[in-house]
């Protein structure tokens, strides 16, 4: 765990010393993949984006991860990016203080939409969310859509208020938060459907340890953003490079069929709900 955050920190440090890029069109391309998992992991499993992106922009790309939300969210502030695959509630934070804007989002099951689930441990006898009551409850990044304000929303749905019915923890990412569950660590958590099935898929996560209590309503997918100021005829190649992608090898990462065109104004349900709940400021 040490050695692979010593290569999540360097990633970050890379990003941010690599200083803002000139507006148009630069030889290199900085790509930011959101940490929600181990960033060694991200980036292997990413190469496929780099080299499909290599030959259809013929830029040279550099893919980011960095330490957590609000560094990826500050180095897309400060120009040190160039594209950002964010969160929902990451992209609102970076597109409220960054000249950006949102372009595809992620497709699976011919919707470009997706649902976060509250888990809980079985042996703690945790069989439904109202059981939060009393008890340690893990999200994942403070600027996860999925991973903290969708169940954090679930939870006060059914009158349970952080810090009064319910101690929280933030464990940095999606992952973390199923293995916090798993092992005891805390009775229940929140975090992205599609990353648990994954995790259980994978068997990192046993159903005979963790049951799924609730799952939430539908919300607009992790969005693909661009720097506004980049050269027209350059978003234009990007836009239909994302849109045009069919390649199993490159989509399996992000667990999606596609990507498709989506506009800033889908995530005003993500906004209204940031507003409701109260979760301002910088840390999807």
């Amino acid at each position: 765990m040490k050695l692979l955050k010593r290569f999540a920190c360097a990633m970050a440090i890379s990003a941010m010393a690599a200083g803002p890029a000139l507006a148009g069109d630069p030889d290199v391309l900085r790509v930011a993949l959101l940490p929600d998992e181990n960033a060694a992991t991200i980036i292997k499993d990413n190469q496929p984006l780099k080299e499909y992106l290599e030959a259809t922009l013929d830029k040279e790309i550099e893919l980011v991860v960095t330490t957590d939300y609000s560094s990826m969210i500050e180095a897309m502030r400060f120009g040190r990016l160039e594209l950002a695959y964010f969160g929902p509630l990451s992209y609102t934070l970076a597109e409220s203080r960054s000249d950006i804007e949102a372009f595809a989002a992620r497709m699976k099951g011919g919707e470009a939409t997706y649902k976060a689930v509250v888990i809980g441990n079985i042996e703690q006898g945790i069989d439904d969310i109202k059981d939060a009551a009393g008890q340690d409850v893990a999200f994942g990044d403070t600027a996860s859509t999925s991973s903290h304000l969708i169940p954090k929303s679930m939870l006060r749905a059914v009158n349970l208020t952080e810090g009064e019915d319910y101690r929280e923890h933030f464990t940095g990412a999606h992952d973390a938060v199923a293995l916090a569950v798993q092992k005891g660590n805390a009775a229940i958590g929140g975090l992205s459907k599609p990353i648990f099935e994954s995790l259980v898929e994978r068997e990192i996560i046993s159903l005979d340890k963790v049951r799924v209590l609730a799952e939430s309503k539908p919300f607009p997918q992790y969005p693909w953003t661009m720097r506004s100021d980049l050269d027209e005829a350059l978003k234009e190649k990007i836009r239909t490079a994302f849109y045009d992608l069919d390649d199993p090898a490159i989509l399996k990462p992000f667990k999606a069929e596609g990507f498709a065109a989506i506009e800033d104004a889908d995530y005003d349900v993500v906004r209204e709900l940031q507003a409701e709940l109260g979760l301002g400021g910088s840390g999807s």
